[in-house]
């Protein structure tokens, strides 16, 4: 399994962004894949997360209303559109993914994920 994450970049605040994150591998439809991010000093954060089934979603809570994930199951990818961006929003975004047994799976914590891409920059100016 490999993820590649992109589209990153500079952003004002109240504007938006679109991450993609795009899986290599078999059975893309039995894995959870999952949002994170992680500022300069601080510890990696979840943001959203994608259950198997498109629809299953969960939310950190600082970004709910404000983000949506999706997942393409055919393109193999995961979206992350980020609208109204804050500056606190600033981060590297990482993608990663794992097997679950169940459609409605979306772990939240980082050691809940086996693979993962390798970030792109967020940065939100005020």
């Amino acid at each position: 399994v490999q993820l590649q994450a992109s589209g990153g970049g500079l952003a004002q605040a109240g504007g938006s962004l679109r991450l993609s994150c795009t899986y290599s591998g078999r059975a893309f439809n039995q894995y959870a894949v999952a949002w994170f991010r992680q500022a300069p000093g601080k510890e990696r954060e979840f943001v959203a997360a994608s259950g198997r089934s498109i629809g299953v979603t969960r939310y950190a809570d600082s970004v709910k209303g404000r983000f949506t994930i999706s997942r393409d199951n055919v393109k193999k990818t995961v979206f992350l559109q980020m609208n109204n961006l804050k500056p606190e929003d600033t981060a590297v975004y990482l993608c990663g993914a794992t097997y679950t047994r169940t459609a409605y799976m979306t772990p939240s914590e980082s050691n809940g994920y086996d693979y993962w891409g390798q970030g792109t920059q967020v940065t939100v100016s005020s």
